[in-house]
């Protein structure tokens, strides 16, 4: 029996799909589910296209007017949907496309050869208040191309194509490679862009797992088509349900093609906990759910679940609602999503436990509990009310410590005030008496509530829990004892922990915490993402700006950088308005959302937000706007879904965290951008509002 013929679409067609008229979108549909019946019946008319420099793209008649692209090879039973266009837009893009392998990665690649010239010489303008990235040199200081002494070959391992050497070999400056990003394979530009800040062809290639000395059949595209690269890029359909999934949801992408770094941290065994580390927009949450589907599909027996676990509950909701896309019926069964602290309330409640979490000491009953323990201090200290906060928060509930003689013991680095042995003595009375009149009202600080339950998991006093996997998203928002925690709900094993998170948006828990003390051993698994798929290089670029001076952790004692991080995307640079007040802030505010609505013929269908420090601002913006006839809704956390159009959405920037809109205001205070801010996160909660937005931004300070 002959095997049935590979079809394939490419990420060009599924967009181009995205743009047609809702009739043009159905009859395309309708053909290409009996194309993918049967791509070899006779009622294709497989024509040639004589103006195509590639003589493997065919064109097909969808009607009169309307044109398929194929690319089909004169062997093998491969066909790759391409491109649909009127009949003279077709030809048109086909005419100088090349679909090709590339003979040392084996990846499949479309290189448009109609501008195979040398790159522009002149930069996007951007924010003066940001950085250049690193680079092995500029413009200015120029004594030869960037990548003049690597061969062929080392650029092709990258991912360059090598109808784009040439090209490639002319760049001389950062600008310059930006200007020839959307010519190269996003693989290809990542690997140049990394390679000029300074990693060295071999870090790259090991990161990627690319073996840059196997043998490539440049004809076999049906081995092509299953490298990571080429999966980025190009999705196989086997039947027609499948089919019907991806052309009905084109725009959601993100659930078909995957970044090769991506689909390669998803897919496959590990060999213990993995940390991913990537900035805003480049797809960690994709990537973690990713991750739990494949767990869910091939590492999941009966009777055990993957956990994919995350900070807020509004997160844990939104996963959940985009896993239901993604996946199955029977992979959905295998999987459970909740936010860290619903999973401890329910656990707590199965153990008969009748304690109450804490998660705010202003919440009634822990602020009365907090003052009862205040009355105890020892006046004679001379201490400040909120050190005492502080050093709860800090030292005793960040370190697990349950007893006098381990605060005695306990390091304080970077807490500013020395504590002999006898004033320890006289402090610990607070934190005591604190506890013990949470207890007497059936309460726990949920950091206590974090180290109880891994103790009771740890010392098998209860029985475990059955997860083959678990995926946590938002790391860098987990403090010690919640990471303790995940660490004792599962057993060790290849795939246990597998982590994704950025130090730049930590915005919930000021303790950072290093997975090596709370017995969790990344050494060797540690990877990165670095390029965001969300928002423009302008609005990253001045996101990042506003944590200069700040330190950014990488989870692990260690400091994380900014200089490899790019993005796909340009648009104009966001404006940083100083105003006196809300009321000067609605006006620049509501400007810059008529502005917005102008370029609706061009892009029909923007999302706006107005992201706030505080809900008190939100809603008094919120007011303000609908006085002005604009039709407003609040994110919350009861209510956080972002689906409907021609309305402003409005959040605070805790809400934020999550979510996307095309357009984004942020309106802080001027304080936030004081020297004092860069010991808080309020820069931090200003760099995850501001990256938000996909395509326009401006951040108003009052």
């Amino acid at each position: 029996m002959a095997l049935k013929p590979k079809v394939a679409l490419s990420n060009d067609f599924l967009l181009q799909l995205s743009k047609l008229p809702a009739k043009m979108h159905s009859k395309i549909m309708k053909w290409a589910t009996q194309f993918q019946a049967d791509p070899t019946s006779t009622g294709i008319n497989y024509e040639n296209i004589h103006s195509a420099r590639d003589a493997n793209l065919k064109s097909v008649r969808l009607d009169d007017d309307w044109r398929g692209i194929i690319f089909k090879p004169p062997t093998g039973d491969v066909y790759v949907l391409l491109y649909v266009d009127h009949h003279d837009g077709a030809y048109r893009w086909a005419k100088n496309r090349k679909l090709a392998i590339n003979p040392v990665t084996g990846a499949m690649q479309l290189v448009n050869l109609e501008q195979v010239t040398e790159p522009a010489t002149q930069a996007t303008p951007l924010a003066a208040t940001v950085p250049e990235p690193t680079s092995l040199a500029t413009a200015s200081t120029l004594t030869a191309p960037l990548f003049a002494e690597f061969s062929d070959h080392q650029l092709m391992s990258l991912g360059v194509p090598a109808e784009l050497l040439k090209m490639v070999r002319c760049v001389m400056s950062d600008a310059q490679l930006d200007a020839l990003q959307a010519q190269l394979p996003v693989e290809a530009y990542e690997g140049l862009f990394l390679l000029a800040a300074g990693d060295d062809i071999e870090g790259i290639l090991k990161a990627r797992e690319t073996d840059a000395n196997a043998q490539i059949d440049l004809e076999d595209f049906a081995t092509a088509l299953n490298t990571p690269e080429s999966q980025s890029r190009f999705k196989v359909v086997s039947d027609d349900e499948t089919l019907l999934s991806i052309l009905n949801a084109p725009l959601a992408q993100w659930r078909v093609f995957l970044h090769p770094t991506q689909k390669k941290l998803a897919e496959g065994d590990r060999s213990g906990p993995v940390r991913v580390l990537g900035g805003a927009g480049t797809g960690k949450t994709v990537l973690a759910m990713h991750r739990a589907k494949w767990l869910a599909e091939h590492r999941t027996p009966a009777g055990q679940k993957v956990l994919l676990t995350t900070f807020t509950r509004n997160l844990s909701s939104d996963i959940e609602q985009n896993l239901k896309t993604l996946c199955e019926p029977e992979v959905l069964k295998r999987l459970e999503v909740t936010n860290l602290d619903a999973w401890v309330h329910a656990y707590m409640r199965k153990q008969k436990l009748e304690h109450r979490i804490v998660y705010d000491r202003k919440q009634e009953g822990a602020a009365q509990a907090w003052q009862s323990a205040m009355a105890v201090r020892d006046t004679s200290l001379d201490l400040p009310n909120d050190f005492y906060e502080q050093e709860f928060e800090q030292i005793v509930l960040a370190q697990g410590i349950t007893t006098l003689e381990e605060y005695r013991i306990a390091r304080r680095i970077g807490r500013g005030v020395v504590l002999s042995r006898s004033k320890r003595d006289a402090v610990w009375p607070v934190f005591d008496e604190y506890r013990g009149q949470l207890a007497s009202r059936k309460l726990k600080d949920v950091n206590d509530a974090y180290r109880e339950v891994a103790h009771m998991l740890t010392n098998g006093r209860q029985a475990s829990t059955s997860y083959s996997g678990i995926i946590v998203d938002e790391s860098q928002d987990f403090g010690p004892q919640a990471l303790k925690l995940i660490r004792a709900m599962i057993a060790p094993d290849p795939n246990d922990l597998f982590f994704v998170g950025d130090g730049h948006q930590r915005i919930y828990n000021r303790n950072k915490a290093a997975m090596s003390q709370c017995g969790i051993d990344i050494r060797g698994r540690s990877k990165k993402l670095y390029i965001n798929y969300r928002t423009t290089d302008e609005i990253r670029r001045q996101a990042v700006a506003l944590l200069e001076g700040v330190e950014i952790d990488d989870l692990d004692n260690g400091q994380d950088e900014s200089q490899r991080y790019r993005s796909l995307s340009h648009g104009p640079v966001p404006s940083v308005l100083h105003v006196d007040g809300l009321e000067k802030a609605f006006i620049e505010i509501l400007q810059f959302l008529q502005q917005g609505h102008h370029s609706e013929e061009a892009h029909p269908g923007l999302t706006y937000c107005v992201i706030a420090s505080s809900e008190k601002t939100r809603d008094a913006l919120a007011k303000q706007l609908q006085a002005a006839g604009v039709r407003t809704i609040n994110i919350t956390a009861q209510s956080n879904h972002t689906d409907e159009r021609n309305v402003v959405y409005m959040s605070t920037m805790h809400r934020a965290k999550g979510l996307e809109f095309d357009c984004v205001a942020v309106v802080a205070p001027q304080s936030y951008l004081s020297e004092k801010s860069k010991e808080s996160n309020q820069r931090q909660l200003m760099y995850v509002a501001l990256t938000r937005a996909k395509r326009g931004a401006v951040l108003v300070l009052t």
